[in-house]
């Protein structure tokens, strides 16, 4: 079945794309293909992991225990705060998390406005205030059983979790909400796209709607920040 995916107007209102999906679903491999294709001027992509809340209130202990697959885990306040500053033309500071100590780093990553801001996230679709801001919203649809080795790997090698504490976590948590939250949020995408990062004429067929919306943008470009600049304010807010 076709997908329309209606035009943007004429204007230089950055065009917003939400990639979303279930845990292991090939999200960022999208994103970083995408990004890949285009000019890095052009193009800013966020991740909603960055925005878990800092749970500075609760010991060790305790944050280990906090259900981190529930959407009231992330701070979507200060998500959506950024997005708009983005879409003003404001570069931000978006804050770096720590999946090993459950806590944001001392650290903030300037993120410059762009024509094309990329948010991928596993439950971007199930806030409506992080979904009317995207123009175009993308589910990546990835059998459960690919996804779950990809977890598997990923939180063993990259966040130090050791193999029971990821089976634990994943029938705990992981797939109950994913059952609640993500799945019945592909009802908001515009496109689904299978098998995730290696579908190659999906990423194809984004590319070029995205390189067309860019020849569409207004010559006015004075919004959108020089790429050496960093708004100490916006470093400000993110510790708010």
């Amino acid at each position: 079945m076709g997908v329309y995916i209606a035009p943007m107007s004429s204007s230089t209102k950055p065009l917003v794309i939400g990639i979303a999906g279930g845990t292991g679903s090939g999200k960022t491999t999208i994103a970083v293909k995408i990004v890949g294709e285009l000019r890095s001027s052009d193009v800013s992509h966020m991740q909603h992991d960055s925005y878990y809340r800092d749970r500075d209130d609760l010991s060790a202990e305790q944050r280990a225990l906090v259900n981190y697959d529930h959407p009231d885990s992330l701070d979507n306040t200060l998500l959506i705060e950024h997005i708009d500053d983005l879409l003003a033309g404001r570069p931000i500071a978006c804050p770096n998390y720590d999946f090993r100590t459950h806590r944001r780093t001392a650290t903030t990553t300037p993120v410059r406005a762009t024509p094309i801001i990329i948010i991928e996230g596993i439950l971007i679709f199930a806030d409506p205030e992080l979904v009317e801001r995207m123009d175009i919203k993308i589910f990546v649809d990835t059998p459960a059983d690919i996804r779950i080795l990809r977890r598997i790997r990923r939180d063993m090698e990259l966040r130090g979790r050791t193999f029971e504490e990821v089976r634990q976590q994943y029938y705990a948590t992981v797939r109950p909400m994913h059952l609640a939250f993500v799945e019945p949020s592909r009802r908001v995408a515009d496109l689904i796209i299978p098998e995730g990062g290696n579908n190659r004429v999906a990423i194809e067929v984004i590319v070029d709607r995205i390189r067309r919306e860019l020849l569409t943008l207004k010559d006015d470009t004075r919004r959108f920040d020089d790429p050496e600049s960093v708004d100490v304010a916006a470093a400000r807010r993110s510790h708010h």
